[in-house]
């Protein structure tokens, strides 16, 4: 878990997995993958492999050691209904939010058709938990109004929209049984722009609906500068957070150990089954790579050629 995040919204970050892969617009400008991919090769260094999708369950327990309770991301610097993330998986990391509930959980994912099915099936001991927030994420109408649908139609008892980066007008959308909206703009080099006015049909909508209305920032190369303030005004709005007993420090030391024992096996077989998919799904884009000319293959001769120059 890290309490040094920038991100506004939150007050810690636990990635149980780490690495992702793009699926949609608001992925191509990803904050994750430009951090991630400066430490790969870097030995040591939790982003070894760079984005490349990998679990962490030696990260799993980690809410249940932290007994002052945080607003905690789960998974900043992932995805945790990635297809490659075994189901098992995902419902340990659900067991552990169960368990640690003096904490307030913000779960955030594109592939909502996966949180739709497992929150209406094997994560639905979870969903009925309000210190847990499941979210999706909602940056034009194309992918992410379908999103809100599938959020609309899970079993979840908290629901969110992060509508960052805002790359469109949303239009007029059902906001019917979500508790909180975040709206951003994209930042860093490359930053697309944001107008305000989709900001503020947003912000409207929330008005007219009763919900809890979060504006993050405006975005752009230099954010800092550009703030986060809209017609004059900081939106800090959150849902009403719920509040549970802590546990004395023997016992969440106890119940974190005891959770490790028990999925030690399943953890680690799962760990091996998502790293295997992760390559399998990196061979396919270097094949399709190879066979649409983005890659030139160089012939072996040439190869150990300039291996050797490496070398010496």
């Amino acid at each position: 878990m890290s309490l040094d995040t920038a991100i506004e919204w939150t007050d810690a970050t636990w990635n149980p997995v780490r690495g992702c892969t793009k699926i949609s617009d608001g992925c191509k400008h990803c904050y994750a993958e430009t951090f991630a991919e400066r430490f790969r090769g870097v030995k040591g260094h939790p982003y070894e492999q760079g984005f490349d999708l990998r679990l962490v369950p030696e990260k799993l327990a980690e809410p249940l050691r932290w007994r002052n309770p945080k607003m905690i991301f789960v998974n900043s610097m992932s995805d945790l209904f990635h297809e490659n993330v075994p189901e098992e998986y995902v419902v340990a990391v659900a067991k552990v939010m169960v368990a640690a509930n003096w904490h307030t959980y913000q779960v955030l994912t594109k592939r909502s058709d996966r949180l739709r099915e497992l929150l209406n099936t094997s994560l639905r001991f979870a969903a009925n938990q309000e210190h847990i927030w499941w979210g999706v994420s909602v940056e034009n109408r194309k992918y992410g109004l379908p999103r809100v649908e599938d959020l609309q139609n899970s079993d979840a008892v908290m629901r969110f929209l992060s509508v960052e980066p805002l790359l469109d007008d949303l239009g007029k959308f059902d906001l019917g049984g979500i508790d909180w909206v975040i709206v951003g703009g994209e930042s860093g080099p490359g930053a697309r722009p944001m107008k305000k006015e989709w900001v503020v049909s947003v912000r409207d909508q929330c008005r007219r609906e009763g919900v809890p209305f979060f504006f993050k920032q405006w975005g752009g190369v230099r954010k800092s500068v550009a703030g986060r303030k809209l017609d004059g005004k900081t939106y800090d709005e959150f849902p009403q957070r719920v509040h549970h007993p802590i546990l004395t420090a023997q016992e969440c030391l106890a119940l974190a150990a005891e959770f490790e024992a028990s999925f030690k096996g399943t953890l680690n077989e799962a760990g091996d089954e998502c790293a295997k998919r992760a390559w399998d799904e990196e061979i396919a884009r270097r094949i399709e790579d190879i066979d649409s000319g983005k890659v030139t293959l160089v012939p072996l001769q040439e190869a150990r050629r300039r291996l050797s120059l490496v070398i010496e």
